[in-house]
Formats: structure tokens, C-alpha cells, sequence
């Protein structure tokens, strides 16, 4: 039902886009072009047809947006997932003996290698002295 109301919704706003572009600001539009004095309908009948025209598709637009919020679909199980707490994270079990050494921060193993670096260049550089 609510796919019909929203499509209906559609072809009246493209009506009522195609009604308001056909005329013009101080009441001139389409009258102007079928001004003729062998027409059918005069100038005034016809921005008397247009007006009620718009009129009449705007309270459509209305009547149908009112209609579209009263035939929406409901979707319950959506609100529930939002309030329920999430699931907690399973413990990670670390193997006996793997990490008893206590870590050490990456900034100083960097520096710890510098300085073996230095020395084993100072012993090479001493024997190489001698």
C-alpha cells in the first residue's frame, strides 16, 4: 500500500511541476499563447483552469504525503537490536611460558641494538689498531 501512495505522491508533484512551468508570474503563461479571438477558452477561463489546477494538486500532495505517513511500514525488530547489549568478548587463553620475558618498548630495542652496533665497531676498530 505504501509503494501505491508513495508513486501516486510522484505523478502529482511531476503534475503539479508541469502545471506551475506552463504559467506565468503575473498571470500571463499560457493564456498569452492562446490569446486569439477564435479560441475556445478566453484568457481569463484559462488562468481560472490553471489556478484551481494547482490548487487542486497541491491539496492531492498534501492529502497523499499525510497518507504516506499513516500506511509506512513499521519495522519492530530493528529497534530491538538497538537496545540490546552486546555480546561480551570471549577470554584469549595464552599458552604456559610464551611470553614470560617482560616486553620490552619498541623505542628501546632500537636503542639497545644501536648501542651493541657501536660496541662491536669500537672492539673491530680497537683489534684493528693494535
Amino acid at each position: 500500500m505504501h509503494t501505491i501512495v508513495i508513486i501516486l505522491t510522484v505523478i502529482v508533484a511531476i503534475l503539479l511541476i508541469g502545471i506551475v512551468l506552463i504559467q506565468k508570474s503575473k498571470g500571463g503563461g499560457l493564456s498569452s499563447q492562446f490569446g486569439g479571438a477564435g479560441s475556445v477558452m478566453s484568457v481569463r477561463q484559462t488562468n481560472n483552469f490553471l489556478e484551481k489546477g494547482t490548487w487542486i494538486l497541491v491539496g492531492c500532495l498534501v492529502f497523499l504525503s499525510i497518507i504516506s505517513a499513516f500506511t509506512m511500514p513499521r519495522h519492530a525488530a530493528s529497534t530491538q537490536l538497538r537496545t540490546q547489549p552486546a555480546a561480551p568478548a570471549a577470554p584469549v587463553e595464552i599458552p604456559a611460558g610464551q611470553f614470560d620475558t617482560p616486553a620490552v618498548p619498541v623505542a628501546d630495542q632500537a636503542a639497545q641494538q644501536a648501542s651493541d652496533e657501536i660496541a662491536a665497531i669500537e672492539v673491530a676498530t680497537e683489534e684493528g689498531a693494535e
